[in-house]
């Protein structure tokens, strides 16, 4: 009798901590949505470009690299529901665990629009967890970058599992660490499986577009987003 008393009061003990950090993690996640709509709107027009503004497929803008822990861009990916978060410099706690950001870019790496492979890293759990759902990507889905110059657009193509150690996954050519940049990518690392720092989850994209920021959001963003 004692030990089934125990039993469910440690099941009932371990639920109520899930559920907290769950709480936790959505509260958090949507002080990080909220703060992405503010600088969003600091970036520049937010309102849906007109619906015939194409994607253009010609030479982006070369973006400014930004300084340490500083935020320069809004990522958007419509998969994972209501999802904006902003994009800080740097791979520090101090962005990845921030209420303005929750998004890091491998300084090392190429930024948006750029040739090579802008990657970002968030937390699977924790933090406000931007990440939790990334494993539901799929082949199509698109992901938007909005910066003070443009709004890029990235297509997923596949995910990958690594060991932490699989550095090759931010190289200019992902896995592919010796091959010049010969396109433009989009690379977004997490933590492999939930709760757990044992592996990497990574998610590529390749970018299909772009449009000026003048432009205001791209169309079928805005249709996503119910903004139109």
């Amino acid at each position: 009798m004692l030990g089934e008393l125990l039993l469910t009061v440690g099941v009932l003990a371990l639920g109520y901590a899930g559920w907290q950090v769950w709480l936790a993690d959505a509260v958090m996640g949507g002080q990080q949505q909220q703060a992405a709509q503010a600088f969003a709107s600091e970036l520049g027009p937010t309102a849906a470009a007109a619906p015939e503004a194409q994607l253009r497929t010609d030479e982006p803008p070369v973006e400014t690299s930004a300084a340490d822990r500083e935020s320069f861009a809004v990522m958007y990916i419509p998969r994972l529901g209501e999802f904006e978060r902003t994009v800080g410099e740097g791979t520090s706690r101090a962005v990845l665990d921030s209420l303005e950001q929750g998004l890091a870019h491998y300084s090392e790496s190429a930024l948006p629009g750029e040739l090579g492979n802008f990657a970002v890293a968030g937390h699977r759990n924790g933090q406000g967890g931007p990440f939790t759902h990334l494993d539901e990507m799929r082949i199509g889905d698109r992901v938007y970058v909005q910066t003070s110059e443009a709004w890029y657009v990235y297509e997923f193509r596949n995910h990958e599992y690594v060991a932490p150690t699989g550095v090759g996954v931010v190289a200019a050519v992902p896995q592919q660490p010796q091959t010049p940049a010969d396109g433009r990518y989009l690379t977004l690392t997490t933590c492999n499986p939930e709760w757990s720092a044992e592996g990497r989850l990574i998610a590529y994209a390749t970018m299909v577009g772009w449009q000026p920021a003048a432009d205001g959001m791209p169309a079928a963003l805005a249709e996503t987003l119910g903004r139109l």
